[in-house]
């Protein structure tokens, strides 16, 4: 095992995951959803509690194990979910139900991303989780820094693809379209970007208002 395996191994391993929210990853897993690792989910919830956030969106619910870990960070917010998915929706409100987690500070919308996002309001969130339908991932970002406040952070977990993304010779839509959002957001003046590559991986973008 490389260096980099073993540092990789060491930071999955070494994130406790409470109770509630392994019971929450169980259950995904069971239905088949892909929810994030226990090692993004503590990065996610590092970022929500240094912010503060109070308006927290995600797209794509991972059977309630992200936004279990959101609210983790910041008790207090409230979580809008968007998923395509019924069944893994119902996951999350039942995670959430036995997490005991006020209904009033949860808010589940069933449909695609694609026609829900453009109808809600720019510039509200302190948080938007990004871990959709990877072929519209650029069309999310989008949205997602629309929607995100300035000084609020927009975050994109898998974004190196397990590796594709590092690999030259990979040039599908896909992968190219993920190589392209890392290259161009980590350059542009409009956020303040950094690449995690603990876990799947976390592109985290602060906003900070127009480019010059």
């Amino acid at each position: 095992m490389g260096e980099h395996d073993a540092n990789h191994r060491f930071a999955d391993e070494a994130t406790p995951e409470p109770d509630h929210i392994a019971r929450a990853r169980a259950h995904a897993l069971e239905l088949g959803a892909a929810p994030i690792s226990a090692a993004v989910g503590a990065q996610c919830a590092l970022i929500a509690a240094s912010s503060r956030a109070l308006n927290i969106v995600e797209i794509g619910t991972g059977g309630g194990v992200s936004g279990l870990w959101l609210l983790h960070g910041s008790p207090r917010a409230t979580l809008t979910t968007i998923d395509n998915e019924p069944e893994h929706l119902g996951a999350a409100r039942q995670a959430f139900a036995d997490a005991r987690i006020p209904a009033a500070r949860a808010r589940f919308i069933t449909g695609r991303a694609s026609e829900v996002l453009p109808r809600m309001n720019e510039a509200s969130y302190d948080i938007v989780l990004i871990d959709a339908d990877p072929d519209g991932v650029l069309e999310y970002v989008e949205h997602g820094l629309r929607l995100a406040r300035i000084g609020g952070t927009v975050l994109v977990p898998r974004v190196l693809r397990g590796g594709a993304v590092a690999d030259p010779v990979r040039r599908d839509a896909v992968t190219t379209a993920y190589r392209s959002l890392i290259q161009e957001t980590l350059a542009s003046s409009a956020v303040i970007g950094a690449l995690s590559i603990v876990g799947e991986s976390l592109l985290q973008l602060t906003t900070v208002g127009a480019e010059a």
